[in-house]
């Protein structure tokens, strides 16, 4: 994509990258999605490394942080997009919009919370297996949202009222999908010494633009933004 196309607007960019690579990213997710436990960071990062490649490539925005990129672009962390993937699947799932998968979840009595699902087994590793499904990976998530989300008209009203529920409740972190994305960035930048390296490895990028060029950091900044 990037050899193709010189436009390195943000607004360019952020379409092309919704268009074309992210879709590529979450193909068939709620198959392969991993659980945010530990084990499995190495490939929640190395997914979440193609985007904070691509984000770093727009003009104005490519030498700030990964979160404040997400900001600026109105972009969310793959971990959370693949999250929010899992709990339109089971609303699909649970409210007959789709004619496979009920047999997966085990509901409680008032039909609206998921509850673990036994399985008699004494293999330690098919227990820890079957935690990684999306029934188990997507339970306390979906049990934490309102009934409204939950019995929502549509497959559009579900995510319109997803994003609406997140907009309400966005600082309360506690088992709400969204704090995937917090997990994630403190990952990347949680280390207390990241944005004095950052802003040190920026102006060596800015005084040499062909070691920029070359990792993919596009330093151009608008003269009336500086």
């Amino acid at each position: 994509v990037t050899r193709n196309i010189i436009n390195r607007d943000p607004v360019v960019l952020t379409h092309i990258y919704k268009a074309i690579i992210r879709p590529k990213l979450e193909y068939c997710v709620q198959i392969w999605n991993t659980s945010i436990c530990h084990g499995n960071w190495s490939i929640i990062l190395e997914l979440e490394s193609i985007q904070r490649r691509f984000t770093r490539l727009t003009n104005d925005f490519g030498l700030l942080p990964y979160s404040e990129r997400l900001e600026k672009l109105n972009l969310t962390t793959l971990g959370e997009r693949r999250l929010r993937g899992d709990l339109i699947e089971t609303y699909k799932i649970l409210n007959n919009k789709v004619d496979y998968g009920k047999n997966i979840f085990r509901l409680s009595r008032s039909q609206k919370n998921i509850i673990h699902k036994i399985v008699k087994s004494n293999d330690s590793d098919i227990c820890k297996i079957r935690s990684h499904f999306l029934p188990e990976r997507v339970r306390n998530y979906w049990n934490n949202l309102p009934n409204y989300v939950k019995f929502s008209e549509d497959v559009p009203s579900f995510k319109n009222n997803l994003e609406v529920f997140k907009k309400g409740c966005l600082h309360n972190n506690e088992n709400n999908y969204w704090v995937v994305s917090k997990l994630i960035i403190d990952k990347i930048e949680g280390n207390n010494s990241y944005l004095v390296n950052k802003a040190k490895f920026n102006n060596f990028l800015i005084e040499n633009k062909f070691i920029a060029k070359r990792k993919g950091i596009n330093t151009y900044v608008t003269p009336n933004r500086e």
